[in-house]
């Protein structure tokens, strides 16, 4: 996903997108996942000269990525889809307000209770053995760039450094997520549920567990028929409720919580026994799926007197 805050910010990004011959390559791509340069170009009917053109601008907006790949004739670059939406939120940030920025390791976990079908992998290997939950404790599980569970959960602490004498008035968290089926299965919905402190704040249904195609950065040792890419979602908790992705899904606010530069934070993801599709938790890190991010924190705040 792309989010765009302001109009100066996506100026870029408009520019790149007011164009139809770049319009038809996202459509193509939308239909075929990955595609060649030749096999676009013989599409759409253009040189593989103005092809190139358009591939660059694309990729400089985070639209599309490139990878090189062996061919019988050599190596082709393959494109892909970087974003499955495009967040456009013009809302007029509070005054005097200040950002502080940090990213967590999905490995970073300070408390966890998992079920199988459940593991965690590094960019090289798997922690252990998959369906084992003692494994979750392995010192190793620090370097895990992807883990996946049935039902339960997994708490981060976010670390809060913004300046003494501030409160917190948002928390804006990205992760790519997905659902954890038996395998893979694109129809396979989850119901996976956000808390602040021990307080749910949310819940997103999660459409399935993807597996149609190679994630962009999942290594290649990793297993074809396991799960290889996920959703970029967006939360964000402020003044007026929950959302996901700019839809609001609970009345619950920051307000409730009386975060400030003292308070300690703790941001847990789960799917419960309850629910009403219990269909597991995939969270990718930097080295796995389509999207090069950990578990992306943004804490918005202005002076506690205000």
């Amino acid at each position: 996903m792309i989010y765009i805050t302001s109009p100066d910010e996506g100026l870029e990004l408009f520019k790149v997108l007011g164009s139809d011959v770049r319009i038809d390559i996202i459509k193509l791509l939308l239909k075929n996942q990955r595609m060649n340069m030749n096999e676009i170009a013989t599409q759409l009917k253009i040189t593989n000269g103005a092809l190139t053109n358009h591939i660059k601008k694309m990729e400089a907006c985070g639209i599309i990525t490139t990878s090189g790949e062996a061919a019988g004739h050599g190596n082709q670059k393959i494109c892909s889809l970087n974003m499955d939406k495009l967040l456009i939120d013009f809302t007029t940030p509070e005054s005097s307000q200040n950002v502080y920025n940090t990213n967590i390791k999905i490995g970073h976990y300070s408390d966890y209770q998992v079920y199988p079908t459940c593991g965690i992998a590094t960019s090289e290997s798997l922690v252990g053995e998959v369906d084992d939950t003692r494994y979750f404790a392995h010192p190793d599980r620090y370097n895990a760039e992807i883990l996946w569970f049935t039902k339960g959960y997994v708490q981060y602490e976010i670390p809060n450094f913004i300046p003494s004498g501030q409160k917190i008035t948002e928390i804006m968290i990205s992760a790519e997520i997905s659902s954890e089926a038996p395998g893979v299965n694109s129809v396979w919905p989850s119901d996976i549920t956000f808390y602040i402190n021990d307080t749910e704040i949310g819940t997103w249904t999660s459409p399935g567990d993807y597996g149609d195609v190679r994630g962009i950065f999942t290594p290649d040792w990793w297993f074809d028929n396991w799960n290889q890419y996920g959703l970029l979602k967006l939360l964000v908790i402020n003044s007026s409720g929950t959302y996901i992705d700019g839809l609001k899904i609970s009345d619950v606010t920051i307000d409730t919580f009386e975060l400030d530069y003292r308070s300690k934070v703790q941001f847990k993801i789960a799917v419960k026994d309850d629910a009403a599709h219990v269909g597991g938790l995939t969270i990718f890190g930097s080295a796995f799926g389509n999207y090069a991010q950990d578990i992306n924190v943004n804490i918005h705040y202005v002076p506690m007197d205000e």
